[in-house]
């Protein structure tokens, strides 16, 4: 089998690897002991993992925050810049969320 696969161009070969981990916008899936196997066809790689321990993850997505919207809530809430950061990280963001929890 193995020859045949060689003279079609197909490559394969095992990976050693203790974890694999997926890193999805919301959720994260960790597979302990895989069997990891990596193909290579016509300069193509493709990884196969199979078997293991499957964990998933909820991921909570971090909030960018821009320097003006941090500047916006400072004014508007009459706060130093740090203090507008803090309430925009703890609201996810959300201005008027930074704004009320700030002047409430």
């Amino acid at each position: 089998m193995k020859q045949m696969m060689k003279r079609m161009g197909v490559k394969v070969e095992d990976v050693d690897a203790n974890i694999v981990v997926i890193h999805g916008s919301s959720k994260e899936i960790i597979i302990e002991d895989p069997e990891v196997t990596k193909t290579i066809i016509q300069g193509q790689e493709m990884y196969s993992v199979m078997g293991g321990r499957v964990k998933v993850e909820d991921v909570e997505a971090e909030a960018e925050i821009e320097e003006e919207d941090i500047k916006m809530v400072a004014e508007q809430a009459k706060v130093t810049e740090d203090e507008a950061r803090a309430a925009l990280e703890e609201a996810g963001g959300d201005i008027a969320g930074a704004i009320m929890k700030l002047k409430g």
